[in-house]
């Protein structure tokens, strides 16, 4: 039994360490998964194209929970690959983990029989489950499985609304990688009132606004530069800090954001051109 699925990554509105309220943005550009399952019972392995070295506990937790709860628990492979940079802040871990999920629910056969958010909501147990998260990223997961822009309490894994946004973007990723099990949560938590601040921003859609308050604060809590920030303004409509680091995001229209490409092409790394999503996850 064969599955395959693509989930894309994610910019952030709020990062939900500082008071649990998280939201995020799907971005087009995807991890792809592909699931083949064997006997019940059996191990499952994984892979990740291009880096034999990384850890593929997530993806082959995201398996086993898929099976046992939707399947006779079916042991199996998956492999991913992906167009997103591993621990850049662009919710790799999420997509991964949403690829995977549905992929596996592809090969089951069962992938139009579960809806959606509850598919996600797999993929943030199993992260819970290997310690790749603090929150739960339930704010990343359903962003990346849902597409568009969603706001969520990840305390209780509860979806508080989602909306569709269009807007071009650029992401500045840097050359060196940021775990977000590594986040200091106590200095995060010390936000906690921008957070609610912008959190309230982004109820009454005022994304942009939120997003560079909160890429402002998180830059400071986390010890990241808010330069790029400051460099995206005023081309962007918005622009942060995405997760815990490194990437940065900016929004806005696409003449703008060609000034803001300009500027972070002078940092090193990699600048990317892209749009938003509002598809999300989907099998292939």
């Amino acid at each position: 039994m064969d599955g395959r699925a693509v989930a894309p990554a994610a910019g952030t509105v709020l990062n939900a360490l500082a008071n649990g309220l998280g939201s995020a943005f799907a971005l087009d550009f995807d991890v792809e998964a592909s699931v083949t399952l064997g006997a019940s019972g059996g191990d499952v392995t994984g892979d990740v194209a291009g880096h034999p070295d990384a850890d593929t506990a997530l993806v082959e937790r995201c398996v086993a929970l898929t099976t046992d709860r939707y399947g006779d628990g079916e042991g199996g492979r998956v492999e991913t690959d992906s167009e997103i940079p591993l621990a850049s802040g662009l919710k790799s871990s999420s997509a991964a983990a949403n690829a995977t999920v549905l992929a596996t629910l592809d090969a089951l056969g069962r992938a139009d029989d579960v809806a959606r958010v509850d598919a996600a909501r797999l993929g943030v147990q199993a992260a819970r489950d290997v310690g790749v998260t603090v929150t739960g990223a339930f704010d990343d997961a359903t962003a990346s499985m849902l597409g568009g822009l969603t706001l969520t309490d990840n305390r209780e894994d509860e979806l508080v609304f989602r909306d569709e946004v269009d807007w071009d973007a650029v992401v500045w990723t840097p050359p060196e990688q940021s775990f977000s099990a590594d986040a200091d949560v106590a200095r995060c938590e010390r936000v906690a009132p921008i957070a609610d601040h912008v959190a309230a921003l982004a109820e009454r859609g005022d994304y942009g606004t939120a997003m560079t308050l909160n890429g402002f604060a998180f830059c400071a809590a986390l010890d990241h530069p808010a330069d790029p920030i400051v460099d995206a303004l005023p081309n962007a409509d918005g622009a942060s800090l995405s997760g815990t680091g490194p990437s940065y995001v900016a929004v806005g229209g696409a003449d703008a954001l060609t000034e803001v490409h300009e500027q972070w092409k002078t940092h090193p790394g990699t600048v990317r051109l892209t749009t938003t999503q509002t598809t999300g996850a989907r099998t292939t």
